[in-house]
């Protein structure tokens, strides 16, 4: 099974991206994203992101991981 995580974009340099996932920041390629600027929300996938996807989609993937967890 793959699981993607939903990630809101802090700073963006030379095709990778600092990330915060629910607090957790981490370094991923930006290469399969164009044009991303920070405030933007991704979802990360193996270390990439590789969609950018609204504040929507992040409630509502982040309400979905919640719901598989319990």
């Amino acid at each position: 099974m793959c699981v993607g995580l939903s990630a809101r974009v802090v700073r963006v340099s030379e095709g990778s991206a600092l990330v915060d996932a629910s607090g957790a920041r981490r370094q991923v390629s930006a290469q399969l994203v164009p044009d991303l600027e920070p405030g933007d929300y991704v979802m990360v996938h193996a270390g990439a992101a590789i969609a950018k996807i609204t504040e929507d989609d992040t409630k509502q993937a982040d309400d979905l991981m919640e719901e598989l967890l319990v």
